[in-house]
């Protein structure tokens, strides 16, 4: 259904607009009821007869008592109506940004799919994440941070320093960050949903992380730490300045900081596991810890994880599956968990069933592709030792 208008430029520039993303001889109606004065209906008029004259629209005027008055105006002409107005069509405007986006680039070819994709929605007259073809430079700018993320020139560098280094700005990565998440994310896996700052941390883009948390019979620089601590807190890349004073019954990676603190005092008081926390989404610093700690453990010592029963939470555990590169069980992470104490959430994030066909969490991230998929904080859930280990630890 046509839109009213009381400016006839306007009125115009829609109907342009609208053949643009497509639709078919597109028309609107003048609103006579925002046009109070004669004067302002001659004008009117007259932009729309103007336009008429040259064919670019087609005028239909109403019968009866209101006899000759413009009913609604049709594109007829999309060229004579762009010379008309002195416009641009959106696709020669696309091209001549594709040009510009391109130039000089050498990008990784699923960024170069991307940006076409902007480039097509460009000539539809629409913005591809909130970037029209007025502002190529910063979708130039996107990518060029995208490229460096995927190259790894990142690491080591904080926020702004790498979007200062990459992109000679050190606020430019903030203000494009949904863009650059966009398009890193049609290279490499990111989480679902998330901030931003959290999902970048996990590639790496952070010069001071968060500290890792270790509870569990261990010992630092050679020293046995006293069993009167419930943890432990070091930088992650420091790891190697930890180990265990005696082979844990387990080991529990946990998401949220207050599981964390409930497992060790209430489940674990006694130390019989190795149990960390990972801070939510783990980031590289993190991960590259938790690798480091796979490694130093015997093979029959079984590794769970412990997140929030949501798309989140199978990612947290997938991600860290592939860190550790040995079976990863999960630890009150269930269907039946979330079938009998969750809720069907507000914002629903849907996955793909079969994507996750090779994890230990298949099920779960089954059951995250169905409609009712109910999730479930872990902090419902009392902690308890993990199954699997029960028999060890007692």
């Amino acid at each position: 259904m046509g839109r009213k208008f009381a400016n006839a430029s306007a009125l115009l520039d829609y109907l342009l607009d609208r053949c643009e993303i497509g639709t078919e001889s597109p028309f609107a109606y003048p609103d006579y009821g925002s046009l109070p004065t004669v004067a302002e209906i001659d004008a009117f008029v007259k932009a729309i007869s103007a336009a008429e004259r040259i064919g670019g629209v087609t005028v239909v005027h109403a019968t009866g008592r209101r006899k000759g008055e413009i009913k609604l105006v049709r594109l007829a002409d999309r060229g004579a109506l762009y010379a008309h107005l002195g416009r641009t069509p959106s696709c020669q405007i696309a091209d001549r940004a594709r040009e510009e986006l391109l130039d000089g680039l050498t990008i990784h070819p699923s960024l170069r799919e991307a940006s076409l994709r902007a480039v097509d929605a460009w000539s539809r007259n629409q913005s591809w994440c909130h970037i029209a073809s007025k502002d190529v430079s910063s979708m130039r700018t996107a990518l060029e941070l995208a490229q460096a993320i995927i190259e790894q020139r990142h690491l080591g560098l904080d926020y702004r320093t790498f979007s200062r280094r990459i992109a000679g700005n050190s606020k430019s990565l903030e203000r494009l960050e949904a863009v650059v998440l966009r398009l890193v994310g049609s290279v490499v896996d990111l989480p679902p949903a998330g901030g931003g700052r959290a999902i970048l941390s996990t590639l790496g883009l952070e010069r001071f992380g968060p500290p890792l948390l270790l509870s569990g019979a261990l010992t630092l620089d050679g020293s046995v730490v006293s069993s009167s601590l419930p943890y432990i807190g070091i930088p992650p890349n420091e790891i190697r300045r930890v180990a265990v004073s005696r082979i844990p019954a387990y080991v529990l990676t946990i998401e949220n900081f207050a599981s964390f603190n409930r497992h060790i005092i209430e489940a674990d008081a006694g130390h019989s596991g190795l149990v960390l926390y990972v801070g939510g989404y783990p980031s590289l610093a993190t991960q590259n810890a938790l690798r480091v700690i796979a490694a130093m453990l015997p093979d029959d010592v079984p590794f769970f994880h412990w997140s929030d029963i949501d798309p989140h939470g199978t990612w947290i555990f997938r991600t860290i599956e592939r860190t550790i590169n040995r079976r990863l069980l999960p630890h009150l992470m269930s269907c039946e968990l979330a079938e009998k104490w969750g809720e069907v959430p507000s914002r629903v994030v849907r996955l793909q069933a079969g994507e996750a066909s090779d994890s230990m969490i298949s099920d779960l991230v089954d059951y995250f592709s169905r409609p009712e998929a109910k999730t479930l904080e872990q902090e419902e859930i009392d902690p308890v030792i993990p199954e699997a280990a029960r028999h060890i630890s007692i």
